[in-house]
């Protein structure tokens, strides 16, 4: 029996398979298509998903191929200086087009020894107390302890298993795609700088391989977004918005989408889970929606991982739904709010003119910030210390940096009073005992995904938490 069968290889299905694998957890990756398609509808990691690729010791590979961006208060269209004193060592973002986060976290998931199945698409499941049924389309089956639904939002597993998907229709539709165009930049320029004046759904960005992202409003809202937009609807679109297509031509793909926004009730029935657009679709502005998925997969892996090694504590893996459905509802709030921001009538100018203003105080512009980048994120522990909740930033250690020290995606005891012990839970979890300056509290227990589960000095108080988050001491 397979330990874990990942339905989708996006982002969130690789980077969920790099988590499990971290434990030897056993992994099939399912993808329908036999092969990438090479379109990029998400095109870049903000911080909190440049700190986690620090913290699985991947950065560097996507440094390699990425260039670093630093937008604060990207919100609705409109963009701000990255304010001071956002709680990051990672400020700023990296510029990686889809299909390049797609091949990194694919080459490190079979590295781990990930089992990727291309051209093998999901056509039912049914489940019981011991496992997982997987059919497919071919008509054979795969039996599996646990199945997760990363395969967007049109989510097979999400239908199979019943689980509602309320939210808000489309009300605006806009195009999407890449192409080579012939007329000279700097005309392109001007146009572009014209129309955003009004037209927030607008633009052109190059995207280094001589052809550029165009976006440009749809005339209405299609009726079946599943099919692509005619070349010829593209270009009567620029015209209609720009008064010139821009000598657009040769296009590598096409694509629509909507401004709806919809949440999956439940992120688990049983030993089914769904994580990534299968668990939520919003518009894409501020970039979030990739990163949302990245980061679903780093909050379930190890959860997931404890469940197939069996010593997940009373419920670890209920934990997911209870700390990343809120992240979803929050985000859907936003990108609703940045839609209505971008509209063009004169009430949605004078709020963003009014929002504008706003964000020059430095407090508000750290707020919208840390929310798009999700670096403000903190889940509920309960009460206790301000840092309860929160993830960690990579601080200097005396011996090397703190995220050198998570690649395993084990628990981490950070103790400064050498005094501490994780006797019971070494297997799970590991202490460094490191004086540095930069963290001014006692000790902190950090749970794989980086998030401080307690603060402190006590033993008897820290049996608590590594009993809560690691389950019974062997």
């Amino acid at each position: 029996m397979i330990d874990v069968v990942v339905v989708g290889s996006g982002p969130t299905g690789l980077m969920l398979a790099c988590e499990l694998r971290l434990h030897g957890v056993r992994v099939v990756v399912l993808e329908k298509l036999a092969a990438p398609t090479g379109q990029s509808r998400g095109r870049g990691l903000h911080a909190r998903s440049v700190e986690v690729m620090d913290q699985r010791g991947l950065l560097d590979r996507f440094l390699a191929v990425s260039e670093k961006f630093q937008v604060g208060g990207f919100f609705g269209g409109i963009h701000k200086q990255w304010p001071d004193g956002v709680d990051t060592a990672h400020p700023y973002g990296l510029t990686t087009p889809q299909p390049v986060t797609e091949r990194l976290l694919e080459e490190r998931a079979v590295e781990l020894g990930a089992e990727i199945r291309r051209g093998c698409e999901l056509a039912g499941l049914s489940q019981d107390e011991d496992g997982v049924t997987a059919e497919l389309a071919d008509g054979t089956h795969l039996r599996s302890r646990y199945l997760v639904g990363c395969d967007g939002g049109r989510s097979t597993v999400r239908k199979r298993i019943g689980v509602g998907f309320p939210g808000e229709p489309a009300r605006v539709e806009t195009l999407l795609g890449d192409m080579e165009m012939t007329e000279e930049p700097e005309r392109v320029a001007a146009v572009v700088a014209e129309v955003r004046r009004t037209q927030l759904r607008f633009g052109t960005i190059p995207n280094g391989d001589g052809t550029h992202r165009v976006i440009v409003p749809a005339d209405g809202v299609s009726g079946d977004r599943t099919s692509a937009p005619t070349f010829e609807e593209f270009k009567r679109q620029l015209r209609a918005c720009a008064g010139t297509d821009f000598g657009v031509h040769s296009p590598r793909w096409l694509s629509r989408f909507g401004d709806a926004t919809r949440q999956a009730e439940r992120y688990r029935v049983g030993r089914v889970l769904l994580a990534g657009d299968a668990a939520h679709i919003h518009p894409p502005t501020g970039g979030q929606g990739l990163n949302l998925g990245v980061q679903d997969a780093f909050n379930l892996g190890w959860k997931l991982a404890a469940a197939v090694g069996g010593w997940a504590p009373e419920g670890l893996l209920d934990s997911y739904h209870a700390e990343r459905h809120p992240v979803g509802a929050r985000v859907l709030e936003n990108t609703r709010a940045q839609i209505t921001l971008m509209g063009t009538d004169p009430g949605a100018t004078a709020l963003r003119e009014l929002f504008s203003k706003l964000m020059d105080f430095e407090e508000v512009n750290r707020y919208v910030t840390e929310m798009i980048t999700a670096v403000g994120i903190r889940y509920d522990f309960g009460e206790g210390h301000e840092l309860l909740g929160r993830r960690l930033r990579d601080v200097q250690l005396k011996q090397g940096r703190l995220y050198q020290l998570m690649h395993g995606g084990r628990g981490l005891l950070l103790d400064r009073t050498g005094r501490l012990s994780v006797a019971g839970w070494a297997d799970r979890v590991d202490h460094v005992v490191d004086a540095g300056e930069e963290l001014d509290v006692p000790a902190v227990l950090l749970r794989p995904d980086g998030h401080v589960a307690w603060v402190g000095e006590d033993q008897q108080d820290l049996r608590g938490p590594l009993t809560r988050w690691f389950g019974a001491a062997g």
